[in-house]
């Protein structure tokens, strides 16, 4: 069944199709058109509807946060363009259309020593029977991934076994978010824990073609559902019962499986200037671990110095937010 059913159908397909074969991930655009294209329908909208007018009826009618709709937004503009291109219009009705003021987002950090007290909560959690422990072991490693290299969480579960190098103790990532692939070092403690899996492993099958590196008893990956519902037990387990709250103009996240990275990258850098070097100058090789396009978007983990800056920062807010 196809997603669109405005006027506007064969120009979204041959704009997915057109951003496919330059690199881009198609989700979000996907999204942000089907959205645009239910609208286009309830209007009954025609070529001669869009306006800028129109546009920013559009946007005042997203329920959503602002952050979401700039982006919604950004990428209607882009597909706009692309029907200039095509000759189909002779401009972008978009083109004058700012976009609206964001808050600002400051993540969940978890300091080192809640890392652990993490990880290692989610190895008490772990079933020993033998219908469970390798579903288990395979989400716990996850995380471990995600803490110990920063890995992101669909680094790990499209992570393939033949991109595991034990004896260099590397992994190989292909192409993920930015269409990078990278070559990284791992701790110890993570190869040694992916070799333990692997020994495990070899137990449960007797013919296993699956090729990916996380896969559960039934031969299948890891959905980022189920990682997110072992990731919400073990925080209810640890009474970390933190919620998004917005203060004034900032969005204080509650942690999720993505916290791990943050904390990873933050944690780094913080490490690098107890060591009397600068976090500035490690910017560009934590870029390149981390698989970011440019380190401008590395940048970002140097708004928060640690997790008891974060505490302190919302601590802050309530309490200014509170004599308002």
């Amino acid at each position: 069944m196809k997603p669109f059913k405005s006027i506007l159908t064969q120009h979204m397909e041959d704009f997915i199709e057109y951003r496919a074969q330059l690199g881009y991930s198609g989700k979000m655009v996907i999204y942000s058109l089907k959205i645009f294209d239910q609208y286009v329908v309830e209007k009954k909208a025609s070529q001669s509807s869009f306006t800028p007018l129109f546009f920013i009826k559009f946007r005042s009618d997203l329920k959503q946060e602002n952050r979401s709709i700039n982006l919604i937004v950004r990428l209607i503009k882009i597909f706009f363009n692309f029907l200039v291109r095509k000759d189909v219009i002779r401009e972008n009705p978009l083109q004058d259309i700012t976009g609206l003021p964001e808050n600002n987002i400051v993540p969940f950090i978890f300091s080192p020593e809640e890392t652990n007290l993490l990880l290692n909560t989610l190895i008490n959690l772990m079933r020993t029977t033998q219908a469970f422990y390798l579903n288990d072991f395979g989400a716990y490693l996850a995380f471990l991934m995600m803490a110990r290299c920063g890995l992101r969480t669909s680094e790990t579960r499209y992570l393939l076994i033949k991109n595991y190098r034990s004896e260099e103790r590397t992994i190989y990532i292909e192409k993920t978010k930015f269409k990078k692939d990278r070559l990284i070092p791992i701790p110890n403690v993570v190869a040694n824990e992916i070799n333990n899996f692997l020994s495990v492993r070899r137990l449960y099958f007797d013919e296993d073609k699956n090729p990916l590196l996380l896969i559960k008893k039934d031969q299948t990956g890891f959905s980022r559902s189920s990682l997110d519902q072992r990731f919400k037990r073990a925080l209810k387990h640890l009474h970390f019962n933190q919620i998004r709250r917005t203060v004034g103009a900032t969005n204080f996240c509650a942690p999720t499986h993505h916290s791990l990275r943050h904390s990873f990258a933050v944690n780094t850098l913080k490490r690098i200037k107890q060591q009397g070097e600068s976090p500035q100058s490690a910017l560009p090789v934590l870029a390149v671990y981390m698989g970011h396009k440019e380190y401008k978007y590395t940048t970002r983990y140097l708004r928060v110095l640690d997790a008891g800056h974060r505490r302190l920062l919302y601590d802050f807010s309530i309490t200014m937010d509170g004599k308002r």
